[in-house]
C-alpha cells in the first residue's frame, strides 16, 4: 500500500462510499478530529504504567477507529457493510466501563482542575479533543444522516476519559488537582 495517492492535492478528498468532498467538509472535520483523539490516546499508552488500563485504552482506539470509518461511510452507500457501526452496544459497553471505574474512585465533592500525572494529564486532552469530535458530529448530524448512537457514543466516551483519568491518577498515586475559585 503506497502512502501518497496524489488524490488530495486538489483539496479534495474521497468517502469511503467514492463521493468526493472538500478537505474542509465537516464529516471530515468530525472524523479528523477523531483521529487526532486517537493520537492523544496513544500518548497516554506511551506512558501508562498499567496493563489494564493500556487494554483498555487500545480498545477504546479501535472503537474510534470504527467510528472514523463510520462516519467516512455515508448511510445507504454501497460500501456500507463493510464498515462496523457504532450501536447501542458500544455505548452500553462505556457506561459499563464509567461505572467500574467510577466503583473504584472516591466520589467527587468539587471540580478538578486538568492534570495530575501525564497519564492522567494525557486523557484529560483527550477529553478535549473528544468534546471538540462531539461538537463537530453534533453540527454534522443537521446537514447528514449519521444516526443517533455515534454522538451517544461520543458523549459517553468523554465522560469515560475523565474518569480514567481519574482513575490514573489513583493507580499512579497522585491526587486529582481540586478547583478552588
Amino acid at each position: 500500500m503506497r502512502i501518497y495517492t496524489k488524490q488530495g492535492d486538489s483539496g479534495m478528498s474521497v468517502l469511503f462510499d467514492g463521493a468526493r468532498v472538500p478537505k474542509h467538509h465537516l464529516r471530515l472535520e468530525t472524523y479528523g478530529t477523531l483521529d487526532e483523539l486517537n493520537c492523544h490516546l496513544g500518548l497516554a499508552i506511551a506512558g501508562c504504567q498499567h496493563e489494564q488500563l493500556k487494554q483498555q485504552l487500545g480498545q477504546l482506539q479501535r472503537r474510534i477507529f470504527d467510528l472514523g470509518a463510520d462516519l467516512a461511510t455515508p448511510l445507504g452507500s454501497a460500501n456500507e457493510a463493510k464498515v462496523r457501526r457504532i450501536g447501542a452496544q458500544d455505548v452500553a459497553e462505556l457506561e459499563k466501563q464509567i461505572d467500574t471505574a467510577t466503583a473504584e474512585l472516591a466520589p467527587l465533592k468539587t471540580f478538578i482542575l486538568p492534570g495530575g500525572g501525564m497519564t492522567a494529564g494525557h486523557l484529560h486532552v483527550a477529553r478535549t479533543v473528544c468534546r471538540r469530535a462531539e461538537r463537530h458530529l453534533s453540527a454534522l448530524m443537521e446537514t447528514a444522516a449519521v444516526g443517533d448512537q455515534p454522538l451517544i457514543f461520543v458523549n459517553r466516551l468523554s465522560d469515560l476519559l475523565f474518569t480514567l483519568a481519574r482513575l490514573a491518577n489513583k493507580l499512579d498515586g497522585v491526587t486529582d488537582v481540586t478547583w478552588k475559585s
